[in-house]
């Protein structure tokens, strides 16, 4: 969207320095990335970078207000309550398309929100590799609120392993299978924390534990990368084994399990702004809209945009059995501004917020972006067209 570094950036392409990008990430860590890495970043001016962020506050400030809990509360009626539940999420993660509004001006727009981790270690290196292959303007950066590498680190060392840096491990069912693992390596090397797999897990008393090299090692906190969803689709001696969570152990969890599902989709219908597309529990609609070519149905709490249905039509409705955990929520018009060599692509962008105690705030720090030429945007889709995929963005830093 900077236009000046798009043309520099498009015309400057070679093929060979796209495989060098991908050669820098993939010699760190060997058949570790299972995703498609787009071709290029995003570049994006200071004002949209102000928009994102106004928004962003925004959205802050209705998870800190007095009522968050109170009005989220239905959203734990159909799962599995985890004990010992903080208030807060320590990180949030909020993600915004590229679009147009009804002016035609180019805006974000507020599509989702998770109060579960992302890709924090990955887009560090993903930053590096970038730089490395390509010529990357001296004045932008991808993160925020004069954050650099060095901050970014040590305040996520903060959020994950803790004031006191209790014994840490990033928890996940079958890690090395998850499209995602290459992250969970650069957690590892940054933080040297454990990847520990679900089925490793054991009680002793309220403790939990898991074994290397035959020694029981106790676990103090829980850097949760485990998707509920997964969980439901295991047999029943993985569900068995993953029971354990449940019940009240002397562990503290970065983000409890419980903000997935109080935070995720399930908040958008409260959030009311300019930015944010109009969203409701379909149990709460009082008749079908008569343009269902302008709205989406998503389930509440499914993830990487499984179930969702973007051509809605009538029958949908009879088909959900399920009315409260289904939300309705106006299209958003994707504002197609990344020019490439066949064509422009879409993008999102997904701002990373970490809990910052002296300030008693939420503050962006650091940022991923998707890129898509195709009806969904997330990095499951678009397998076979070029110039999408993960990357990330950079933003004009004056």
């Amino acid at each position: 969207m900077i236009q000046s570094y798009r043309k520099q950036f498009n015309e400057a392409f070679s093929e060979s320095k796209y495989q060098e990008y991908l050669s820098y990430i993939n010699e760190l860590y060997p058949n570790s990335l299972d995703f498609r890495i787009a071709e290029t970043p995003v570049f994006l001016p200071s004002v949209f970078k102000k928009q994102l962020l106004e928004v962003g506050d925004y959205v802050c400030s209705q998870i800190l207000a007095a009522d968050f809990t109170s009005k989220t509360e239905k959203s734990l009626r159909n799962t599995s309550i985890t004990p010992n539940e903080i208030s807060l999420p320590e990180c949030i993660v909020m993600d915004f398309a590229i679009a147009h509004n009804d002016q035609n001006e180019i805006v974000p727009a507020l599509i989702e929100l998770q109060g579960f981790p992302s890709l924090f270690a990955f887009e560090v290196v993903q930053d590096e590799a970038l730089r490395n292959s390509y010529t990357i303007p001296e004045n932008v950066t991808p993160y925020l609120n004069g954050y650099t590498k060095e901050k970014y680190l040590q305040h996520l060392s903060t959020i994950i392993k803790g004031e006191q840096g209790e014994h840490t491990v990033l928890l996940e069912l079958y890690p090395e299978q998850q499209k995602t693992r290459i992250d969970f390596y650069c957690t590892q090397h940054f933080l040297a924390i454990p990847v520990v797999c679900v089925t490793e897990i054991f009680k002793k008393g309220n403790a939990l534990y898991y074994q290397r090299e035959g020694i029981d090692i106790k676990i103090d906190r829980i850097y949760n990368r485990i998707v509920a969803d997964e969980l439901k689709k295991q047999s029943v001696e993985i569900k068995e084994k993953a029971a354990i969570l449940y019940s009240d152990l002397d562990v503290s969890w970065v983000t409890h399990p419980n903000h997935f599902f109080r935070i995720s989709k399930y908040l958008l219908p409260f959030l009311h702004h300019a930015c944010v597309p109009k969203t409701q529990f379909v149990d709460q609609i009082k008749s079908i809209p008569t343009h269902l070519e302008k709205y989406i149905l998503k389930p509440l709490f499914s993830f990487a945009g499984q179930g969702v249905i973007i051509d809605v039509q009538a029958a949908d409705f009879a088909s959900i059995t399920d009315p409260a955990n289904w939300i309705i929520q106006e299209k958003v018009n994707y504002a197609p501004c990344i020019e490439t060599p066949d064509g422009f692509a879409k993008a999102e962008i997904r701002l990373f917020y970490f809990w910052d105690k002296p300030t008693q705030k939420y503050i962006a720090t650091l940022n991923l972006c998707r890129l898509s030429k195709g009806k969904m945007i997330g990095v499951n889709y678009n397998q076979t067209a070029t110039w999408v995929g993960g990357t990330i963005a950079y933003f004009e830093n004056i």
